[in-house]
């Protein structure tokens, strides 16, 4: 049999008409031209300041959550934070996220309780709204992180910057500075350059043949955005904001018993995450209808947890409000001190917090959701079977899979984190996830499911 001629379906698919398609590109010829080399250049140019704008956002998001928690009680002549402190707190936090949303372009951008989706680069135009309504969420005690305004800040600057410098762009060229843009931007944010560019091409959905060439500006962005976060934190003494660890206890071997808790533990993240899920996409189109009383309704409600935790416990609401990033570290370090049953109440009044958040707030779902997973993870290590360690990394990467579907990024994120006990409990973190995904999957019906239907004529 002869070879079929070039231009034949081997190479080529028709279009919905019947008609032959153009042929797809040659990944290999595309890396050699010119064109791509001038847009890595391009790309590592922009990679400088879109990383270190990132660096002030994340400084000044925290300078903010400092100020507005601990300084400013102690100017208004308080001994410390009272523990009603969060309830105004989070409630101007929804009045200013709302106003935001509501009066400028953009709608604050992306929507966290419908997951970490890629849906382009928002334009110049809607960058101020996304920039104030995630600075007034997650600054002010919304339990949210700052990965999804940073992937649209980076990605957005990076388009209006290149169309500033060629305004005739090809548009696919355009979507390949967008994406290094958000590669840039939280290149440090995870702890890992590689690990942000691994979220991001999974999230995005990026497959097939030109995985490579959209990927390299991304790694090359990355790679950049991360050398600028750790200059700069060394720079300004303020720290690079990176995801870390610094305590990790050593974990054991896997037994038997271990992996018995990593399928109740991903069945249980699953069913946790669902829940949330459901709950916040059942919620916001209600809060949509009335933007800003709704938005400051969400915020009381999340300081009112905050301070019923820190009633019930005695320790600090701050535990409640924010991402968790940073709360992380000293849960693991002091999980001693924990008992189960304030893990417990932490765990309810976190969850009930970052459903609220996701309704109603602007920012990321990636941060919340693993700090109550760990929590989960270190409340079940009480239990005879399962050290602490093991149980915090499978609930992490059980929790994220939940919420974010992303399977080998949930791996990743709870793997790398701990650092060489990382090896040790994969085996155990890859267990929990693959179920966690597979009955999440199975039980969460998309977000179309609870979209508000218009009203009959």
């Amino acid at each position: 049999m002869s070879a079929e001629p070039a231009g034949t379906p081997a190479d080529r698919q028709p279009d919905p008409a019947g008609a032959p398609a153009a042929p797809q590109p040659d990944p290999a010829a595309l890396i050699r031209t010119r064109g791509y080399a001038v847009l890595l250049v391009i790309v590592a140019v922009l990679g400088v300041p879109i990383s270190a704008g990132a660096f002030g956002f994340l400084a000044l998001v925290s300078e903010l959550q400092s100020l507005t928690y601990d300084d400013l009680p102690k100017a208004l002549g308080f001994a410390g934070t009272p523990s009603w402190w969060p309830v105004p707190l989070v409630g101007v936090a929804g009045l200013l996220t709302g106003l935001a949303i509501r009066c400028l372009p953009g709608d604050g951008g992306h929507k966290p309780a419908e997951g970490l989706v890629s849906t382009g680069a928002p334009s110049a135009a809607q960058l101020p709204g996304i920039a104030l309504a995630a600075i007034a969420s997650l600054s002010l005690g919304a339990v949210l992180g700052p990965e999804a305004p940073l992937i649209a800040l980076g990605g957005g600057t990076a388009v209006y910057a290149v169309r500033l410098i060629k305004p005739d762009i090809d548009p696919g060229a355009s979507a390949v500075v967008g994406a290094a843009g958000s590669f840039a931007a939280v290149s440090a944010l995870l702890g890992s350059p590689l690990l942000g560019a691994f979220l991001l091409m999974e999230a995005s959905g990026l497959a097939g043949l030109m995985l490579g060439v959209a990927l390299v500006p991304g790694l090359l962005a990355a790679g950049i955005g991360a050398l600028i976060f750790t200059g700069l934190g060394s720079w300004t003494g303020l720290g690079t904001y990176s995801l870390a660890l610094h305590e990790v206890p050593p974990a054991d071997s896997p037994s038997a018993a271990e992996f018995g808790w990593a399928v109740v533990l991903g069945l249980g993240a699953a069913l946790v995450g669902a829940g949330i899920q459901r709950l916040a996409l059942f919620l916001q189109p209600r809060v949509e209808r009335r933007r800003v009383v709704a938005t400051v309704v969400m915020g009381l409600a999340v300081g009112v947890l905050a301070l019923l935790y820190a009633e019930i416990t005695g320790n600090s609401a701050s535990q409640v409000l924010y991402s968790g990033e940073h709360a992380l570290d000293p849960l693991l370090a002091d999980s001693v001190r924990y008992s189960a049953a304030t893990l417990v109440v932490l765990i309810v009044c976190k969850c009930l917090a970052y459903c609220a958040s996701l309704s109603a707030f602007r920012g990321g779902p990636i941060f919340p959701a693993m700090f109550a997973g760990a929590a989960g993870g270190l409340a079940l290590s009480h239990l005879p079977g399962l050290n602490p360690t093991s149980g915090f990394a499978m609930g992490i990467g059980a929790m994220c899979v939940a919420m974010l579907k992303l399977p080998m990024t949930s791996v990743l994120l709870a793997t790398l984190l701990l650092g060489s006990q990382g090896l040790t409990v994969m085996p155990l973190v890859i267990v929990s996830v693959v179920v966690s995904y597979v009955v999440t999957l199975r039980i969460t019906p998309p977000p179309a499911a609870f979209a508000t239907k218009p009203p009959a004529p």
